[in-house]
């Protein structure tokens, strides 16, 4: 099952890190492969913690895919969980965490996935690997944006 894991030093803040990643609405603007978003639904359980249900929309060149998830947004403990529920895979999971450092945060992200179709991850797959590497960067940009890179 591909799999990839990474931690990046950001010079922003945890928090702020935080409400980037959990701004899915924006997704399409700046993560690669993302070619739309639409949540479903949206659920505050108290004590800082929110489920969102959300379909992605995938694609590169002429193939395009939509998949759903279950975002768990735990504020308190500065972390994201997303499960898969429906789509092109029969397993996707990934986590995000954040910890404040002296200069700004640690952003930790880690994916493992696998296509349903051996077809679509023999197409798909290099590019998914690849994308998966660009997150974090993409994420760090967005943030360089939004709250200035000095």
């Amino acid at each position: 099952m591909p799999s990839f894991s990474t931690t990046r030093r950001v010079r922003h803040k945890a928090p702020q890190m935080f409400d980037l990643v959990a701004d899915v609405e924006s997704y399409p603007e700046f993560l690669p492969l993302c070619t739309g978003l639409r949540v479903r639904r949206r659920v505050a359980s108290g004590e800082g913690i929110e489920t969102i249900v959300a379909e992605m929309e995938v694609g590169y060149k002429a193939i395009r895919e939509t998949f759903t998830s279950r975002v768990t947004l735990d504020r308190p403990r500065r972390r994201i969980f997303v499960e898969y529920i429906d789509g092109p895979f029969s397993h996707l999971e990934n986590r995000w965490t954040f910890e404040d450092t002296d200069s700004g945060s640690d952003v930790g992200f880690s994916i493992n996935y696998e296509f349903r179709s051996r077809t679509l991850g023999l197409l798909m797959g290099a590019m998914f690997d690849s994308a998966f590497r660009k997150f974090a960067e993409a994420f760090e940009r967005r943030a360089d944006e939004i709250y200035g890179a000095g």
